[in-house]
């Protein structure tokens, strides 16, 4: 089954298009995402179905003709006016230029465990700090101190989607000049 928290928000069909079941389309992705045989996932009563498209016309620069797979009317295309198009975050790694910053919302990190190669575990990641142009991971250690590691890629290496862990490489004065001393 597919999860909501799996999903990022690639597009949106806005009108039909003729009377064979095209649609009109705006794509924020790379259109070889759906050339490429990837599904678009459409919410049908709250639940996330993917549909494949049978063809794929550019409009303009980033609006499309779509014709999905067994849709053949323009009434059964009508149920997809106004619908957000959504594709797996998975899927969709290799057709960004950039470092997912599309693909991954800042709650996806919520709650992962994070494990520096020296320090050990040092804590549970409470949320990102993106208010200044620096992006912050902030990680709650175990006392219920807040430790600020800048997210970049010096200091993280790997994230573990599978099993939640952030896998950071971190200098030890990072760590000790984020922790209050008790005075």
């Amino acid at each position: 089954m597919i999860e909501k928290k799996d999903l990022a928000r690639i597009g949106k069909f806005q009108k039909t298009h003729a009377l064979k079941g095209e649609l009109n389309a705006i794509l924020d992705i790379d259109p070889d995402y759906v050339e490429d045989e990837n599904p678009l996932i459409v919410e049908v009563e709250g639940i996330p179905v993917p549909f494949y498209a049978e063809s794929l016309r550019p409009k303009g620069a980033t609006s499309y003709l779509v014709k999905l797979e067994d849709v053949d009317t323009v009434d059964e295309a009508k149920a997809f006016v106004n619908c957000d198009i959504y594709a797996l975050k998975k899927d969709l790694k290799e057709y960004y230029d950039e470092d997912e910053d599309f693909v991954f919302d800042d709650e996806d990190l919520e709650g992962y465990r994070v494990v520096d190669d020296e320090a050990g575990e040092i804590g549970e990641v409470e949320r990102l700090d993106d208010s200044t142009e620096n992006v912050l991971l902030v990680v709650r250690t175990k006392d219920g101190q807040e430790i600020f590691i800048p997210y970049v890629d010096t200091f993280i290496h790997e994230i573990d989607d599978e099993n939640r862990v952030v896998l950071t490489s971190l200098p030890e004065e990072l760590i000790s000049l984020n922790l209050k001393r008790d005075k």
